[in-house]
């Protein structure tokens, strides 16, 4: 008796090392792979942008188009369909007579409510809802502490991992594809789904295939992994960090796969501190998304998942000049403008951003956190949120001056985003607004008309602009 199956990809657009597809394989005799590109993820939202942005969105058109290449290659397809998975699967259901569907299992509530959507959608068809956990680096089964035990901190979450959690071995990457037969429907447009065909360029492309030729080259090809500990701070280039980031994102790249190949590296090249760090950021990914699971809504909540009291301000045209990287802080400007250009900014840049934000604007960092939601090619829920959850409520102030004077000694990154700070050496590339107009007229750039001014600085700020000046 023939037993069909439907593969619902979500953010696990890979063939290497998934848990879905594994078992999908092993338990279905044909497969139809789909993939449901909601228009949910486009609508407004009230601040006046899209909840997903062109540079998301192109990066993730590109990791499907690559997806379908991939699965072609061994007998395979995907079918792409724009349309609400609650509506979309169970049309494919009934008209293929599929008798379990298989997908990831995710953490947070939208991802949980297209979930329970599609379980209440095929129940009265008679379908099983086959879920699998696929985009953590430690499966749930495999570590010492329920998810609603996780640690509030994580220092303490890690040394809970040691008490006993394992990282799985790597599943197969298969070699056929039982196709199930069907038209296939191609990769949609960026027009399709409301945009410019030329609006998103990503800084990385996307797609399985450029994940595992960044982690083949960023490892061992160049051996940039032995410092990754003393350049990870750094903001211009590609080279100063791994940029897993957006693969791991949209499960272009298994975290175990990052996670082995690290081991391998420490035993063919070289086992150091920055072998060590890496996997330490790869279990800080972790914390939230077991954070994710812990606290659920309450990460989007204006008082962070402690719910703090909070009395932020409302103010959108301070808001705009942080979003369009007009703050007359060029460290914080040309990150920004870096992320509206290329949907990616470095974590130093997305640190400083939110401290600014909250800290020094006052302003609503849910307004930030769902700015970058829309910008970055690496949005996951988890680490975006709950780290913005981390800048705005529980950390100390990240003071923007300083940081540039310390980790962009020369100006390079700076005068790099910022053309009309091109001839502005160290210290006024760090803050313009301290030039004289003598100064001003030698290095070719107005304050208030080539550059903006910044807001009035808070105390905060203005012992890092004496150390400067």
């Amino acid at each position: 008796m023939s037993k069909p199956g439907l593969l619902w990809f979500r953010k696990d657009l890979r063939l290497h090392d998934n848990p879905v597809l594994h078992r999908a394989l092993a338990e279905s005799d044909t497969l139809l792979p789909v993939f449901c590109l909601d228009p949910r993820w486009f609508r407004e939202l009230p601040l006046g942008f899209r909840k997903t942005g062109a540079h998301r969105l192109a990066f993730l058109l590109q990791s499907l188009t690559d997806l379908k290449k991939r699965l072609k290659g061994i007998g395979g397809d995907l079918h792409i369909v724009i349309g609400q998975p609650e509506e979309v699967i169970p049309k494919l259901v009934r008209a293929h007579g599929v008798q379990t569907v298989y997908a990831q299992r995710d953490i947070t509530w939208e991802e949980q409510q297209d979930e329970q959507a599609v379980q209440h959608a095929l129940a009265p068809l008679g379908c099983n809802f086959e879920r699998e956990w696929s985009h953590l680096l430690y499966h749930p089964d495999d570590v010492s502490f329920a998810p609603e035990d996780t640690a509030a901190t994580f220092k303490t979450f890690r040394k809970h991992l040691r008490q006993g959690s394992k990282v799985r071995p790597l599943l197969p990457t298969p070699v056929t594809f039982p196709l199930l037969e069907y038209t296939y429907a191609p990769v949609p447009s960026m027009e399709d789904v409301g945009f410019k065909a030329t609006a998103g360029q990503p800084a990385y492309p996307g797609g399985e295939t450029a994940a595992l030729e960044r982690l083949q080259y960023y490892f061992f090809d160049s051996q940039l992994l032995t410092r990754y500990k003393w350049t990870r701070n750094q903001s211009l280039g590609s080279d100063y960090s791994s940029k897993f980031s957006p693969y791991l994102a949209h499960g272009c790249l298994s975290p175990r796969r990052v996670y082995w190949e690290n081991k391998k590296y420490e035993r063919e090249v070289k086992k150091n501190v920055s072998t060590y760090w890496l996997i330490f950021e790869l279990k800080w990914r972790e914390f939230f998304q077991y954070l994710g699971m812990k606290h659920g809504n309450r990460m989007f909540f204006p008082g962070g998942i402690k719910e703090r009291a909070h009395s932020w301000k409302k103010d959108e045209e301070l808001f705009r000049r942080w979003q369009e990287g007009r703050t007359g802080i060029p460290f914080l400007d040309a990150h920004m403008r870096q992320l509206n250009q290329t949907g990616f900014m470095s974590n130093r840049g997305r640190v400083n951003h939110a401290s600014f934000l909250a800290q020094e604007y006052g302003i609503d960092w849910t307004w930030g956190a769902a700015w970058f939601e829309v910008q970055l090619i690496d949005y996951d829920v988890c680490s975006n949120w709950l780290n913005w959850n981390v800048q705005a409520t529980e950390q100390r102030f990240t003071n923007a001056i300083w940081q540039s004077r310390k980790y962009d000694k020369k100006g390079e990154f700076v005068r790099h985003w910022l053309p009309e700070l091109e001839k502005v050496p160290p210290p006024y590339c760090y803050a313009p607004f301290l030039m004289d107009e003598a100064t001003q007229n030698k290095y070719g750039v107005r304050i208030g008309t080539d550059y903006p001014a910044p807001e009035p600085l808070s105390g905060k700020l203005e012992w890092a602009v004496k150390r400067v000046s």
